[in-house]
């Protein structure tokens, strides 16, 4: 039987639950003479430095270097390209905590003991904290990036309904169980070899070249496997194994980084924060005409990968819903906070969370049912993006949304809930369904590349190399699911090696979904090559033509006498001693895409993953306090090639997403101080937030997916299903009063409980929120000029 489509776990779950899963940091032990890593931080959010008091650190024992601007040997950057990033600020910070010196001690605590010794002299600078003052002081590190369809002005004047408003979106913090964490160390020709916690070594091996001012041949970067990233460790790992690496170099050995969590958390970056604001027209059956959006990302001090955030925002502005006429535009803002990068859906929620409360908004306007006025914008077929691709799965996510619909009794449910709820004036449940279209591929691409690397030794097993890393998805598993059934051997027989590149150069990050879809292929064509290699051989052991014989559970035999036969082994062997190559590497790059930023036209995407959910909850109005009665989902996977390893990247995805939109909330404060920067709080969703009814069924009539074996990426698409929570939590609160509920993201418990007052009152802001004068002034698209 072929392992591809097999519910196998995790190829290293019996190591993690035995503790023998390695990570990074487990193997700072096998050196004597490790020297550890700790910043010093700067107590403002910006600021100029004046003099740094290195000599300082040296008063405490332990302490074998200090490291600052002035010892970076190449370019002091760690940027994607932009240098905007300075591994090492030279004579600014931009940051609350930004480290401006590293020192390397003995131990951690000598190294921490030695950091906080170092006087360094600062003149503090203006700062710029707030999302809505840097909109107002128009302090722009990227944009404006534009996306329209038809003529929004035009559309809007024929618009028999309108309204305006805003959307507030916060942050998130990336939470990884595994920290940031880097070693570097020499090797035995004159290299240096860094392992990291990282998602894409091919660019950590470039920052740390640049950095050391080494060409990349002299640097080795490997990932093990990493505790977590979702998206944290794509480019914000480099500068870790920077300063490992230039620790390395100057003092001579080995070099730890690894960070607490506190400084984890104060450090790195976020999900970009975001403000949306929209005009809207549309019909009496509230069928969108006309939608006008401006969007704004906190891109924090430095670009990072903001643009291609706000541009995915961009995007998926539409999620599942036809939109005529569309007028969009995005700024990335610059703020004096971490640098904010990629998470989890990489911008894809915020547009998608935008759109459905612009959704929500016209149905309460119009007095009608959200889940109604979802399904009629809903994409039919032969219906195309704003962005001029075609949506081939319309048809399959009405039939998805019209399955859930019957499935979870929607209907039904919805009248016993507003029976309650007239019933029962303290506590009132909600229910809202919302589908997701997401799309799939890196939006520059370039990116949409892959290598491989496939080694059969005489014995008949089989060593693997490939680009992508593991962080706990299972793509190691699933790799080895496809080579064992590429190959006709079991899956003991193949062994995923570590990511390394000296074995896959130019790598592209595991990350947009992409890992399987890209990795996936070139795997089964190295495995094509190996086989095309051996089958003649095969067919003149077993006296039938090439094209008749097969490889399966590591036995090769013609297709009409299985019984004539030999082992795999056998014939690699034959192979060796005939001279014939054993190791074969293969090549991917997904096709037909393009995209051009200038037009906001073009197909970026191979496909679109689906799916939808219906979320319960029930609300206390005394409290603004809730709870999640149900949640169902049902969501396309294509054909998967491991059942099990996709339902937890639904589950969690899932549960990702309700943190982002219910609990998980960051807070700084005037000073530019991260407030939330431990889990004591910082809220992150537990099992107490696991509803009584948690299903996930999967969707076995989408349309075909190009990803190999038909299989369709599972890592981002589910988190936007926790949108449902959100419009269920306003279901709710919309029942308390008159609506429509204005409620930003996180919904907590007090944002609901004010929420909830406002619905009471029929507050003022409600009522403006409902409707706009067609004279009113156009929002400010494009009348902003870049600084």
């Amino acid at each position: 039987m072929s392992p591809i489509g097999q519910p196998l776990p995790h190829e290293s779950a019996f190591d993690h639950v035995r503790g023998g899963a390695c990570y990074v940091d487990d193997d700072a032990g096998r050196f004597r003479d490790l020297l550890h890593a700790w910043p010093v931080l700067s107590p403002h959010a910006h600021a100029r430095i004046r003099q740094i008091g290195r000599e300082g650190a040296f008063g405490y024992p332990g302490v074998a270097s200090v490291l600052t601007a002035t010892d970076v040997p190449g370019v002091n950057d760690t940027s994607s390209g932009v240098f905007d990033e300075p591994l090492l600020p030279i004579d600014e910070v931009f940051y609350h905590g930004q480290p401006v010196a590293w020192v390397l001690g003995e131990s951690r605590e000598a190294a921490r003991l030695g950091a906080a010794a170092i006087p360094v002299d600062y003149e503090p600078l203006p700062s710029v904290i707030g999302l809505e003052e840097a909109i107002e002081a128009q302090c722009w590190l990227a944009g404006p990036f534009r996306l329209n369809r038809g003529e929004f002005p035009a559309a809007w004047e024929r618009s028999p309904f309108l309204i305006q408003g805003s959307l507030w979106m916060g942050g998130q913090e990336h939470f990884s169980l595994e920290t940031q964490a880097a070693l570097a160390w020499m090797d035995a020709n004159g290299g240096v070899f860094v392992r990291s916690s990282t998602q894409h070594p091919s660019q950590t091996q470039e920052v740390v070249a640049r950095v050391l001012g080494l060409p990349r041949h002299r640097i080795t970067v490997e990932c093990p496997r990493m505790g977590g990233a979702f998206g944290g460790k794509e480019v914000q790992a480099a500068p870790y194994a920077a300063i490992a690496a230039l620790g390395c170099l100057k003092a001579g050995r080995p070099v730890r980084v690894r960070l607490p969590r506190s400084l984890d958390m104060i450090l790195t970056g976020k999900r970009h924060p975001f403000l949306g604001r929209f005009r809207a027209g549309f019909t009496r059956e509230g069928k969108l005409l006309a939608l006008q959006v401006e969007l704004y990302a906190d891109g924090g001090w430095s670009q990072d990968l903001s643009a291609g955030v706000l541009w995915r925002a961009l995007l998926h502005l539409d999620n599942a819903y036809w939109i005529p006429a569309i007028e969009a535009v995005g700024f990335v803002c610059r703020t004096h906070k971490t640098s904010q990068t990629a998470f989890r859906g990489f911008g894809g929620p915020q547009g998608a969370a935008l759109i459905e409360e612009v959704l929500t908004r016209i149905a309460h306007h119009l007095d009608l049912s959200p889940s109604l006025v979802r399904e009629r914008n809903l994409y039919r077929a032969g219906q195309t993006t704003p962005y001029g691709q075609e949506v081939r799965e319309a048809e399959s996510l009405r039939a998805l949304w019209d399955s859930l619909w019957k499935q979870t009794r929607y209907a039904e449910r919805a009248e016993e809930i507003a029976e309650a709820n007239r019933l029962n004036p303290h506590w009132k449940r909600g229910i809202a369904i919302t589908p997701v279209k997401f799309g799939i591929s890196f939006t520059r691409g370039c990116l949409n590349q892959a290598g491989a690397s496939v080694l059969l030794y005489r014995d008949g097993s089989v060593q693997l190399h490939h680009g992508g890393t593991e962080m706990g998805q299972g793509l190691q598993t699933k790799i080895r699911q496809i080579a064992a059934s590429s190959l006709g051997l079991p899956l003991e027989s193949i062994r995923v090696m570590t990511t390394r590149t000296d074995a896959i150069p130019n790598s592209s990050p595991t990350a947009a979904s992409s890992g399987c879809d890209l990795s996936g292929p070139a795997v089964a064509e190295a495995c094509r090559q190996l086989l095309d290699r051996l089958r003649p051989l095969a067919a003149k052991r077993l006296g039938c033509p090439a094209l008749l014989v097969c490889f399966q559970d590591g036995r090769v035999f013609c297709e009409y006498e299985p019984t004539r036969s030999l082992s795999f082994t056998q014939l690699v062997e034959e192979a060796y001693l005939q001279s014939i190559p054993l190791f074969a590497q293969g090549f991917y790059r997904t096709p037909g895409l393009s995209f051009d930023p200038e037009t906001g036209q073009g197909t970026p995407f191979a496909y679109f993953a689906i799916g939808a959910t219906v979320s319960e909850v029930e609300i206390d109005g005394f409290t603004g306090e809730y709870r999640i009665l149900s949640v169902e989902i049902l969501h396309d996977v294509g054909r998967s090639i491991n059942p099990l390893i996709d339902r937890g990247q639904v589950e969690g995805a899932f549960f990702q997403g309700l943190g982002w939109v219910t609990c998980e909330e960051l807070l700084w404060d005037r000073e530019g101080r991260l407030r939330t920067a431990g889990a004591s709080t910082y809220k992150l969703p537990s099992w107490s937030e696991l509803p009584p009814r948690f299903e996930v069924r999967f969707f076995s009539r989408g349309a075909e997916s190009p990803a190999i074996g038909g299989s369709k990426a599972v890592g981002e698409p589910p988190l936007l299903l926790a949108l449902s929570v959100r419009e269920a939590l306003k279901a709710g609160i919309a029942a308390f009063g008159s609506g429509p509920v204005d409620l930003g993201l996180p919904a907590t418990p007090e944002r609901v409980y004010w929420a909830i007052e406002a619905a009471r009152r029929g507050s003022q802001a409600g009522k403006k929120a409902g409707g706009v004068d067609p004279r009113t002034p156009q929002l400010c698209l494009g009348a902003a000029s870049q600084s």
